[in-house]
């Protein structure tokens, strides 16, 4: 009995022990921790991909030298020269055969823009080529006068009658090729035409179309209106109490309805001297700094500031500056790293504001490197993640 105890008691024992054994390894296992890789992204940076970058919006731009609060809110137009804003007509008259041009079309140089019929146009050839033909024998007797008068044969008045009758013909001739060419006739041709091609003065873009097919014309309708809107300025109107603090040479700054994001940039070149009895305003001549600018077309609406002192100041976006625990932040952007964008949030001071632009007052450290990009779209985005990722710590 006493035998049969013991045996139990040791196999118990050692089963015990077995197991003991087989859960250490679990456990040290479990003791161990796992390993984790160091964040050292300091506390005062983002970093973003550029999936992450996109669906935040995020943009960036230059510090800008700009002049806050201290300029005349002015409305405007953009408007073409005299010399840019064509009318076309036929100088002498007759039917429109065709024509295929629609409101703001573009044109070449000699482009044709319409062909017209007149049965002058034959009369016309038909009275050059008669003179040319005349002309050559005037020419011809000229010349036996002046044999015949050198020679002794013939008095001199013959000669001169000769000389008086070959220059009217010479006249004559010059003044009917004129015409054909200020009709757009060919010269000294067969067949006679009898249409003329009505073209282009210059590259342009088609502003009015006046006429129709086989509609009748004058020398004095004008059948085309063309603009060429490489040369264009915007024409501002201001009240009369805020001409004197007008110069030329100052700056203009002003948007156009469709891009009111986009500031664009021109000069003051002339201030007008009447004033408009009913409005009471004068109209001032600016110069625009970009003229090929394709989204600016004559007669568009703007709006512009009229920089009227030359104090310039650092300025971003109202947006670009972000309030924190009672301070004011932006991001400016660093070099990538490892595939990802960085922006790190830099102490500053908010001055003046004024047309949703700011002063930034940048730290000593800062204001000397003029070739930093700062976040000028999307700061508060990354404030929001500067912010959960402390709060995660």
């Amino acid at each position: 009995m006493s035998t049969a105890f013991y045996r139990i008691a040791l196999l118990f024992l050692l089963l015990s022990t077995a197991c003991h054994n087989s859960d250490e390894p679990a456990a040290e296992t479990a003791k161990v921790p796992a390993t984790i890789a160091p964040d050292d992204t300091p506390p005062d940076q983002v970093t973003l991909s550029p999936d992450e970058q996109e669906l935040a919006g995020i943009r960036t731009g230059p510090m800008m030298q700009r002049v806050l609060g201290a300029g005349l809110k002015v409305n405007g137009v953009l408007d073409v020269p005299p010399d840019q804003l064509m009318s076309v007509t036929a100088p002498l008259g007759g039917i429109v055969e065709s024509t295929a041009l629609l409101q703001g079309t573009h044109v070449r140089k000699g482009q044709v823009l319409a062909v017209i019929r007149n049965p002058e146009f034959i009369q016309l050839q038909q009275s050059y080529l008669e003179t040319k033909s005349q002309l050559q024998f005037a020419r011809a007797e000229l010349d036996r006068q002046r044999e015949l008068v050198r020679e002794e044969v013939s008095p001199l008045k013959n000669l001169q009658r000769a000389q008086a009758e070959y220059g009217a013909l010479q006249a004559q001739a010059a003044g009917q090729l004129a015409r054909l060419r200020l009709a757009g006739l060919p010269v000294g041709t067969r067949p006679l035409a009898t249409t003329a091609a009505l073209r282009a003065p210059k590259d342009a873009f088609v502003k009015t179309v006046n006429v129709s097919v086989g509609q009748s014309i004058t020398p004095t309708d004008a059948l085309f209106e063309l603009v060429d809107p490489d040369h264009l300025h915007v024409e501002l109107t201001v009240f009369e109490k805020d001409v004197p603090q007008l110069r030329k040479g100052q700056r203009i700054r002003f948007t156009v309805p469709n891009d009111s994001s986009t500031e664009r940039l021109a000069t003051v070149y002339l201030v007008g001297r009447t004033v408009d009895e009913q409005q009471r305003t004068v109209r001032v001549h600016g110069h625009l700094d970009r003229e090929n600018d394709p989204a600016l077309l004559p007669g568009m609406f703007v709006r512009a500031v009229i920089e009227t002192t030359s104090r310039r100041t650092t300025a971003l976006p109202d947006k670009a500056v972000v309030d924190y625990e009672g301070r004011q932040y932006v991001f400016r952007q660093e070099p990538a790293a490892r595939g990802k964008q960085v922006f790190r949030m830099v102490q500053v001071r908010r001055g003046e504001q004024a047309d949703g632009y700011a002063e930034v007052l940048l730290p000593a450290s800062s204001a000397g490197d003029t070739t930093a990009r700062y976040v000028v779209e999307g700061a508060y985005s990354l404030l929001g993640k500067l912010k959960n990722a402390s709060e995660e710590e």
